[in-house]
């Protein structure tokens, strides 16, 4: 019988020690190790940079379309006028949403649903950017489909000439999108599309690297980005802005919040040291709009307030906006419920993942690392 783990030809035997002797270094959580090499996305903590594919993030959100970047990250070619329409939902995803509880987590909902495209789409290994579009263009409106499910009400079929972020707020809403909430909409799904090698990424990247599809792949990030280290916590943004209820309780607030040592939710990075390039896209996309939500109004004016107490109470802390902020402003703004923001965050993330599947196949080399035994060695059962 052949170990799956050391068969092929682009995998070899391994042959270093996996005793308690084993002196090679460990570093928990894979910290500070290599796990990839790619061409898609820059991710630039000290400098606050975020590049997709040589592009910074600021320009691809004032100057580009989601279709556009998802284009980019899957082909490595900027492709002006590139179109992402949303697809319908088959019959037998939506038979399956039925089936849901209508509490289930939308994660859930949406996990499940990528997993029945994949059985009865039958796409074959290695991902290509025509399985990443339809995908991509698959999943918004399964998601909107299950809201409305949840609801009580029917899924609506999706409007073919809307974007990809109008398309799910017209499927989700059952009315024609508002312009300037399906752009503030679009410019989150172009920030969260791609961002390194994080966990949700990697496992997409392992499932690949297994040669399975890339529904296999997409359902196995899902499951990754469900987890509360990992999706972010927009949800609880909203919260603190509801608790902070207007402009003039801002700075009383914040003060309030530092000098009992609580957490202030928006502000401060495990990779950015500076302001988060992602949450300075939205911000300007959200000042540019000729008619915006009084929610984003709050937003913007508190974070204001909240920079500088913190610049002042906490001088020499690099604590700057980060995209939880703004992304927690504009799906509230969108008209969105808490619950459904990490499954937003899912949609977003679909042209990066699978993007990262796409590049794995070029490797085309099983992702197995080695493990270290701690547990006791060479014991008898008991007479």
């Amino acid at each position: 019988m052949t170990d799956a783990t050391t068969a092929g030809p682009t995998s070899a035997v391994a042959t270093a020690p996996t005793s308690l002797e084993d002196a090679r270094p460990y570093s928990p959580g894979l910290a500070g190790v290599i796990g990839a090499e790619s061409a898609i996305a820059l991710v630039d903590g000290a400098r606050g940079r975020l590049l997709y594919r040589g592009y910074p993030i600021g320009q691809l959100v004032t100057r580009g379309t989601y279709a556009e970047v998802a284009d980019l990250l899957w082909t490595g070619e900027w492709h002006p006028g590139a179109e992402l329409n949303p697809r319908p939902v088959p019959a037998p995803v939506l038979a399956s949403l039925r089936e849901l509880p209508h509490d289930a987590h939308p994660m859930d909902a949406l996990r499940t649903a990528v997993s029945v495209w994949g059985a009865t789409q039958r796409i074959a290994w290695p991902p290509t950017p025509e399985q990443a579009r339809e995908l991509t263009g698959f999943s918004p409106s399964a998601l909107a489909a299950f809201g409305r499910l949840r609801q009580g009400l029917e899924p609506v079929e999706p409007d073919l000439s809307l974007d990809l972020a109008g398309g799910f707020l017209q499927q989700l809403t059952g009315a024609a999108p508002d312009p300037a909430a399906a752009r503030a909409l679009e410019a989150y799904f172009i920030v969260g599309a791609e961002h390194g090698l994080n966990a949700s990424t990697f496992t997409a990247r392992v499932i690949t690297a297994t040669r399975s599809d890339l529904a296999s792949a997409v359902c196995g990030a899902i499951g990754a980005l469900k987890g509360p280290l990992h999706g972010g916590a927009p949800a609880e943004v909203v919260s603190q802005l509801h608790e902070i209820g207007s402009i003039d309780h801002a700075e009383a607030w914040a003060r309030d919040k530092i000098a009992n040592h609580g957490l202030i939710m928006g502000f401060g990075h495990r990779v950015y040291r500076a302001y988060d390039p992602r949450a300075a896209a939205l911000r300007q996309v959200a000042e540019a709009m000729d008619e915006r939500p009084e929610w984003l109004d709050l937003a913007i004016a508190v974070e204001d307030v909240v920079l500088r107490v913190l610049a002042e109470l906490k001088p020499g802390r690099s604590l700057k906006t980060n995209v939880e902020y703004y992304a927690a402003a504009v799906l509230e703004g969108v008209g969105l419920t808490p619950d459904l923001f990490p499954a937003t965050f899912a949609l977003a993330r679909h042209a990066g993942w699978t993007a990262h599947a796409i590049e794995q196949v070029s490797a085309d080399k099983l992702i197995r690392p080695d493990m270290r035994y701690t547990g006791p060695l060479d014991r008898d059962l008991p007479g």
